[in-house]
């Protein structure tokens, strides 16, 4: 926590949770959407490749491009918000991933829908970096409440992209994309209609500032080690269906399960762990327990994988919440930029294992990509322990609320 900062109260954000103006509603429902997106392809993965006669590895690039495309967006996202506004940034985020959204219904081979999933993520990239900013800019009750809302969309959201996700691509894997593109189009319309603008920073970001504010030890190791946790999280979130092979129904039940324990557990569990353990051991024990539930997902029988796919929800929540409040508070560059400078980062792992995780299935057997992913997440383990000095101090003094006024959430940025 920065000097001069105070913690935030979250007992007066509870009670007024709800107790929000419509702008903040708004904007809080079209966040769910966007968070639904990234899981919404998870259980139509296997009906995609049938439909458009194509490998695992290469409907598995829907993921790599769209995280690719956010990695980078990164770097241009408070460069553009700093300049126009938070409003006109959110309805530009939007109406890119409606048209996107909406194209990549159409595709008619997996090149194109790649390719329209790369313009998707520019879209979400652009709206979900500023929404945090927006809510809490507009919300009533202090920022506690608005953080606790918008934490509340991020999981909500998480959870049900796959359930809808099955529920249209079990009718036809084309729905889930139209269906991304309606519901968007109405946040569109909600947040023009009822946000006002929100004031613009005093300071415009240059699009070096995120390269720049990694120049610090702390938030690079932060970084470094995240980089090696989202290789791990999105071995699970892209391969897993691949290798569990179920229908559409089945997958995006095992996978709204999944979401319910990552958001229980990121909203209500961590800041719990934190207080009793301290965020490092937290996060460590955390990355150490992913690895062996990723051994067990790799080598167990069809019921164990699924268990151990739902399992691994809890362990991803705790490390989504620390790696949060690691990454907005271990150094003095204001939060959006540090932000933005820790996700351009970890975001390139994003893209990077769906499209290595069946390229190792190929090169050896089905086992192998998870063993590949344990390892990577104690590597991750082993860079906060080695790097631990220049994180404790700063992880010491975290309030286990996620962020404050001038910040945006690590885990949807």
């Amino acid at each position: 926590m920065r000097q001069g900062e105070d913690p935030l109260d979250e007992g007066a954000g509870a009670g007024s949770l709800l107790r929000q103006p419509k702008a903040v509603w708004a904007t809080a429902g079209a966040s769910v959407v966007a968070f639904m997106g990234i899981g919404l392809v998870d259980p139509i993965l296997p009906s995609i490749a049938k439909g458009l006669d194509a490998t695992p590895s290469q409907v598995s690039l829907l993921f790599t491009s769209y995280f690719l495309i956010t990695a980078i967006a990164m770097l241009v996202t408070g460069f553009v918000s700093s300049r126009i506004g938070g409003k006109k940034t959110l309805l530009a985020g939007l109406a890119l991933v409606v048209v996107f959204a909406a194209l990549a219904g159409t595709s008619n081979s997996v090149g194109e829908l790649v390719g329209f999933r790369a313009g998707w993520g520019l879209g979400n990239a652009l709206f979900v970096s500023t929404a945090l900013a927006v809510i809490v800019g507009a919300a009533a009750g202090g920022s506690a409440a608005a953080i606790l809302l918008y934490e509340s969309a991020l999981g909500l959201g998480m959870a049900c992209g796959p359930l809808l996700g099955a529920i249209l691509g079990d009718m036809k894997w084309r729905y889930p994309f139209f269906g991304t593109a309606a519901l968007m189009a109405i946040g569109f319309i909600a947040i023009t209609a009822l946000l006002k603008e929100q004031p613009r920073p005093a300071r415009k970001t240059s699009l070096l500032d995120p390269i720049k504010a990694l120049g610090h030890g702390g938030l690079a190791s932060a970084a470094a080690s995240a980089f090696f946790y989202n290789y791990a999280f999105f071995t699970v979130l892209a391969f897993t269906p691949f290798v569990l092979n179920m229908s559409p129904y089945k997958s995006g039940g095992v996978f709204f399960a999944w979401g319910v324990l990552l958001a229980v557990f990121s909203v209500l569990v961590a800041p719990r762990l934190q207080k009793l353990f301290g965020s490092l051991k937290v996060l460590g024990g955390s990355l150490v327990l992913l690895a062996a539930d990723l051994i067990v997902l790799g080598y167990g029988n069809h019921a164990t994988a699924v268990a151990a796919t739902i399992a691994s929800g809890a362990f991803i929540g705790l490390n989504n919440t620390v790696f949060t409040e690691l990454a907005l508070g271990v150094s003095d560059a204001p939060r959006p930029v540090a932000s933005a400078g820790y996700n351009f980062v970890r975001w390139f792992a994003a893209a990077a294992a769906p499209y290595f995780a069946p390229k190792i299935e190929e090169w050896s057997n089905i086992h192998i990509p998870f063993v590949v992913a344990a390892v990577a997440a104690v590597l991750g383990a082993l860079i906060v322990w080695v790097r631990r000095a220049s994180l404790t101090h700063e992880a010491e003094e975290l309030q286990p609320a996620h962020a404050s006024e001038d910040g945006v959430s690590v885990f949807a940025n």
